[in-house]
């Protein structure tokens, strides 16, 4: 009962369509390798960077490598698209405890707290709100958090979902016009600066992430003193 309670779930469907994409990239991946593997070491990497850091890593990478928007821009579409088709439902199973996993209470756990943090706007504002929320590049926003927001607000699934990623899709296309720009424009000064930028980028996260944790410890440490 449980099992088809999740496969017919629209989340469980979801869950479902982004695993096959997974193994469909990891496929795709293994025969490029194979038959391409100066080649599709470059798209590894920006896969990597993406799912580690973030589109802009993996973007930024993408342009410092001298590769093309057609080549940038749908493959970082993609991950995106996987993040949300994966991790927004395992949120969602989890929270309805159709999946009771020990690794997920964790998860469902932190991602419920940064929604919670972090939704006041789109719960005043709605769909409105949302897409905002999900295209401006802050730390702990975008399409995950935006879409386990949406899903607290009472949006439907596929609402929510069409709402996420397609703002995500704009905003990796128009970032990616911004930073193919600034790949050029730092490339004039020297071949290696759009690299700077990449390793800019790298830390700027690492920072967010640090601050991120530092403000969670200090929060904590009254809790647990009271």
């Amino acid at each position: 009962m449980l099992k088809r309670a999740i496969l017919e779930s629209a989340e469980g469907r979801m869950l479902i369509a982004g695993l096959a994409l997974a193994v469909l990239l990891l496929l795709g991946l293994g025969i490029g390798w194979t038959l391409f593997p100066e080649n599709i070491l470059q798209y590894a990497a920006m896969t990597g960077l993406n799912l580690l850091i973030g589109p802009g890593a993996g973007m930024s990478f993408g342009y410092a490598s001298g590769m093309s928007h057609l080549q940038v821009v749908p493959l970082n579409m993609l991950v995106e698209t996987l993040h949300v088709l994966v991790f927004y439902p395992l949120f969602v199973l989890g929270w309805r405890h159709l999946l009771d996993l020990p690794a997920l209470k964790s998860f469902v756990a932190r991602m419920h707290e940064a929604a919670e943090m972090r939704g006041g706007m789109v719960r005043k504002f709605g769909m409105a709100g949302l897409v905002v929320f999900v295209f401006v590049p802050f730390w702990m926003t975008g399409p995950v958090v935006g879409s386990i927001i949406g899903f607290l607000i009472g949006l439907r699934p596929w609402v929510n979902l069409a709402i996420v990623l397609t703002t995500t899709y704009v905003a990796i296309s128009l970032w990616a016009l911004l930073l193919n720009e600034l790949s050029a424009w730092a490339a004039t000064f020297d071949r290696l600066a759009p690299w700077a930028l990449l390793v800019a980028i790298v830390l700027i996260v690492a920072a967010g992430h640090l601050l991120h944790r530092r403000r969670n410890s200090r929060a904590a440490g009254p809790a647990e003193r009271n």
